[in-house]
């Protein structure tokens, strides 16, 4: 790490101190960010840690929603996030007034819908219930038998939970940009250079990326697999930052990030907005700042709390 890092470093652990801020950083974050965080983890362990934490300030270095789900669990408290401009093709996906027209001109289905935590405060204000992809089976399995189910916004992890649970649901038309880049054709070419090794997917993946999987999992769960699996090479198909994470958990295994058809591993350009100069900035001058409307964010709130006490 070289000297003006390492300055940078000091002055962000610094302001942390002096602001009693809370740093909560996603897997997808490049390695410094994680490696100055607080608290590294998956949407849900991001959720808690936002629930539980005692600071005035929390910064949330992941994408535009995640810092919005800290303030819809926190509103007393100032949330900041490094760039306000990482947003996330899940939630761009699923427009809050869509799913509000959807919603009314079906009224007669009485859905219940779920909504998979990569979605705007309009959108959680709209479900029944939060989910993440670490808890989602769980999520589904408790939902009222008697109601059909609107899954939104991610069809690729509707379609496997559906094949998990046996519960038929009906599933938007969105996906994470990145891991619809992996196919299956990527994905055997590196199985075939590497025979003996284990593959881990992420659920937004493909189906037919899926079955090519030993497990297909949540990010957090990645890391009990990687470091309980007897392969020595393991194909993690996910965003690259959860190469960073695995390679200090799992320090004994060979950790191969997944291609796709055309690059040697798969970036969000969203998650990797998020610089450590940013980070300072955001630190020291406290913006950009999540606000919402008061209204807006208890509506939203109560699907993110369900989700909390399901799980």
């Amino acid at each position: 790490m070289s000297a003006v890092s390492l300055d940078l470093e000091s002055e962000i652990l610094r302001h942390k101190k002096e602001k009693n801020a809370v740093i909560l950083v996603h897997n997808y974050q490049i390695g410094p960010i994680q490696d100055i965080g607080d608290y590294v983890g998956d949407s849900l362990g991001l959720a808690r840690a936002a629930q539980e934490s005692d600071a005035d300030v929390i910064v949330f270095c992941g994408v535009h929603f995640m810092a919005e789900t800290a303030k819809i669990l926190n509103p007393s408290k100032t949330v900041i996030l490094p760039d306000a401009d990482a947003g996330c093709s899940l939630e761009t996906s699923c427009p809050g007034p869509e799913l509000e027209k959807f919603l009314q001109d079906n009224k007669e289905k009485n859905y219940y819908v779920i909504a998979y935590i990569n979605c705007s405060a309009h959108v959680k204000a709209l479900c029944d219930v939060i989910c993440t992809s670490g808890n989602a089976v769980k999520i589904v399995e408790q939902a009222p038998k008697d109601r059909p189910i609107l899954f939104v916004p991610d069809e690729n992890l509707g379609g496997w939970v559906m094949e998990q649970t046996g519960r038929k649901m009906d599933l938007w038309k969105g996906s994470c940009y990145v891991h619809v880049e992996f196919t299956q054709n990527s994905i055997q070419k590196i199985k075939d250079e590497y025979p003996d090794a284990a593959v881990v997917a992420h659920p937004e993946c493909p189906k037919a990326v899926r079955l090519l999987a030993d497990e297909v999992c949540s990010t957090e769960k990645m890391i009990a697999f990687c470091q309980n699996s007897p392969a020595k090479d393991i194909i993690v198909v996910t965003e690259s930052g959860m190469l960073n994470r695995l390679r200090k958990e799992a320090p004994d295994k060979n950790l191969i990030p997944g291609p796709t058809e055309h690059c040697a591993c798969a970036d969000c350009k969203f998650m990797k907005m998020n610089t450590m100069e940013k980070l300072y900035k955001c630190l020291d001058t406290l913006e950009p700042r999540v606000e919402m409307d008061e209204k807006l964010r208890k509506d939203a709130e109560s699907s993110l709390l369900r989700m909390l006490e399901q799980s």
